[in-house]
């Protein structure tokens, strides 16, 4: 059987304020149109379909056009929602699809899979939507669910007990199950996951060890936005789309081959960016003329300009070299001493008005006076004011 799995669509996010969903519905398109190519027979979406509970009313044409065409090219597809869905709105959208699209938003269905039979016999997915504990410990009385580990490992409790049961009764098979969480332990990663060891907490998702996913054959997760492997059978795919500058280049789904004995081959099929992110650092005027920086002019760019000064009207001056310039940093090559006067204290400090006047510069740059160049215009400015009114 062959699985491929995605998730993190996040339909309606932006990028820095930018508007997303025509790049991510070309995205969509060409996801689409792999599995199609690589006779994919079942499609597995992890979570956070949407990035809102309440999205706009386009969001909904997005998600049914492609789960639709994903139907069309002959593949089921199941979904589960993740942290940022509202699992009742998904629940609803689900009553309204055709035959061969699951939508798994019910945390009582978790021990319940949708079966998917091939040459080899059945495979079980076992979805499990985004558990709030807050929300999901009454239903199960008896079990402390405190955190997002306890309750994560309380719906694999469910699942491996469901697997035992089908393998006890002589009907056997293979297993996948899907979560959305952050699971950490033994990262193998094509890209370093951010803020791992400074924050027990993603997205507000606390961590969920790896060792609760054992037993399935595969396990699909979601949330995390750059594609990662916790160990050849528990892996992240990532987002189709950028979200973020800190997320890695590269987008795309895993293709997942089961044989008769379980996982037979991972690969990890890239699909198209629409736009490149780039990250550059320069002094401000070397950013708005250097020719080196022309390949950029189309990109996501995030300029991360040197001035020891902070400058001035950065963010317009830059869209006109990179029209798509989403994001600006001060990040000054070298720092003035620290000089912690209070600005009445540097006006006592002066002994002339171009000295008042660099005092005030610094005071109100971070330390950074007047140049050279400024001095003498104010002294230039000074000489004429004090000319004019000597000439009275």
């Amino acid at each position: 059987m062959r699985i491929l799995h995605t998730s993190d669509w996040h339909i309606g996010r932006t990028f820095h304020g930018h508007q997303t969903l025509d790049a991510l519905s070309d995205v969509l398109r060409a996801l689409v149109a792999q599995v199609a190519e690589r006779e994919v027979d079942v499609v597995l979406v992890a979570g956070d379909l949407f990035d809102s509970a309440t999205p706009a009313a386009a969001c909904y044409g997005i998600l049914t056009d492609t789960l639709v065409a994903l139907r069309e090219t002959g593949a089921r597809v199941i979904v589960t929602s993740g942290n940022h869905d509202s699992a009742a709105r998904l629940g609803f959208q689900a009553k309204l699809l055709r035959d061969g699209i699951h939508v798994l938003t019910d945390p009582l269905a978790t021990g319940t899979p949708v079966t998917v039979a091939d040459a080899h016999g059945p495979v079980h997915f076992y979805g499990i939507p985004y558990l709030e504990p807050t929300l999901v410990r009454h239903l199960w009385e008896g079990v402390e669910l405190r955190t997002q580990a306890q309750t994560l490992a309380h719906a694999m409790d469910l699942v491996r007990a469901d697997a035992a049961a089908r393998r006890a009764a002589g009907e056997g098979g293979r297993s996948v199950a899907m979560a959305h969480c952050f699971a950490v332990g033994g990262l193998i990663d094509t890209q370093p996951t951010p803020h791992l060891e400074r924050d027990i907490q993603q997205g507000g998702l606390d961590v969920v060890p790896l060792s609760t996913f054992d037993g399935p054959d595969y396990v699909a997760l979601g949330h995390i936005h750059g594609h990662s492997m916790l160990s050849d059978r528990v892996r992240y795919s990532g987002a189709p789309l950028h979200y973020s500058f800190g997320e890695n280049p590269n987008r795309g789904s895993w293709l997942v081959d089961l044989d008769a004995e379980g996982l037979a081959a991972v690969e990890w099929v890239p699909l198209p960016v629409p736009r490149p992110l780039a990250t550059l650092r320069a002094p401000l005027q070397t950013l708005l003329t250097d020719p080196a920086y022309d390949a950029y002019a189309d990109a996501w760019v995030r300029a991360e300009y040197t001035d020891t000064a902070q400058q001035v009207d950065v963010m317009r001056r830059l869209q006109t070299r990179f029209p798509h310039c989403a994001e600006v940093r001060h990040v000054p090559a070298e720092r003035a001493e620290a000089d912690t006067r209070s600005f009445s204290g540097r006006v006592r400090a002066a002994r002339n008005d171009v000295e008042l006047i660099d005092g005030f510069l610094a005071h109100v740059r971070n330390g950074v006076g007047a140049t050279d160049a400024e001095r003498d215009l104010v002294r230039d400015v000074i000489g004429e004011k004090t000319a004019a009114e000597a000439s009275a």
